[in-house]
């Protein structure tokens, strides 16, 4: 019995090439997850900054995390593996003052910082004239910049590792500009030794080209020209023709890609950053070895007893807490 034969060419199936689950395609590294949570009661102004801190660390965290206060820090330890978290940011509060832990999981090492001072991002944006957040400002995660961490002591250093490893790590040969649209700064004051935390925005302005230009290319509004004698006199009217801000030379940058439908490539354009929040001013007072436990590396408080235990009376008033949610179920 004759065959018949199949005329079609077998296409040729390009092989599916699968990412690894939590790891950067372009660097290799492993990109860094977070939990923010708390410990213990804590006000609504805490539980206000815990929210704000997560949407800081989008898009890596669990911006919608359900806690409940039967939750102990060996409950988000047992899920964090299988979720890829690499680090832990609790917020606790005692009699005294507000705390913020920064851990690394599994194992540590743990920063404690006391919270002195702090601001939420509505309050930021209420103090503003025009508060500035696009939709897709949270897409990406925010540049890190760290001042002042330089003095080579060793807590410094710790913490200078800490936060870097904290957000992913960028490429500068293969980094989209676009994606560029936060920083976080972090500076120490070696005078008072306290870290100011700042949050913001960043955004290109082209040097030389007006206010009125910039809004008519931007929002494609058709200009009112029915009181101008020519088309130029929209740009070259008093009033607007030089409207547009003194760029200063040391904050601008020649752009190596288009960035937007204004700012293109090889031309000059001023940054700007607008502060979106939250704000906090920090004191490093603990480095533990471990996840919340372990040997001390450092102690802000040295060997004075009584200012030990008011670093220990967070854990303690913790501990207590814990224990009676515990009895309270049985």
């Amino acid at each position: 019995m004759a065959r018949f034969r199949n005329n079609k060419k077998k296409g040729f199936v390009k092989p599916v090439v699968k990412k690894q689950p939590g790891v950067d395609h372009v660097t290799g590294e492993k990109i860094p997850h977070s939990i923010v949570f708390s410990r213990g009661k804590i006000p609504s102004s805490l539980k206000q900054l815990q929210m704000d801190l997560r949407k800081l660390m989008l898009p890596f965290t669990a911006v919608n995390l359900k806690e409940k206060r039967r939750n102990n820090l060996k409950d988000f330890l047992n899920v964090a593996g299988p979720l890829g978290v690499t680090h832990f940011l609790i917020l606790s509060k005692t009699e005294t003052a507000p705390y913020l832990k920064v851990a690394r999981t599994p194992q540590g090492p743990t920063l404690t910082f006391k919270i002195h001072e702090y601001s939420l991002a509505v309050d930021v944006a209420q103090s503003q004239l025009r508060p500035r957040c696009p939709q897709d400002l949270f897409k990406n995660s925010p540049l890190i910049v760290l001042s002042g961490f330089g003095s080579g002591e060793q807590h410094l250093k710790l913490t200078t590792v800490m936060f870097q490893n904290i957000f992913p790590a960028i490429d500068v040969n293969t980094v989209k500009l676009s994606s560029c649209q936060r920083i976080v700064l972090l500076n120490y004051n070696k005078d008072t030794k306290f870290i100011d935390f700042r949050h913001y925005s960043i955004r290109l302005q082209p040097v030389g080209v007006s206010k009125r230009v910039r809004k008519f290319v931007q929002n494609h509004q058709v200009p009112d020209l029915k009181n101008l004698q020519d088309v130029s006199d929209f740009i070259t009217k008093a009033g607007y023709g030089s409207e547009s801000e003194v760029d200063d030379e040391a904050a601008t940058v020649t752009l190596t890609s288009d960035l937007g439908r204004i700012n293109k490539a090889s031309s000059k354009s001023a940054v700007k950053l607008q502060e979106i929040g939250p704000r906090m001013t920090l004191q490093l007072i603990k480095i533990e070895e471990g996840l919340c436990s372990g040997g001390v590396i450092f102690n802000a408080y040295g060997n004075e007893a009584e200012k030990k235990k008011e670093v220990k009376e967070e854990e303690d008033k913790i501990n207590e807490e814990d224990a009676d949610e515990d009895a309270d179920e049985d």
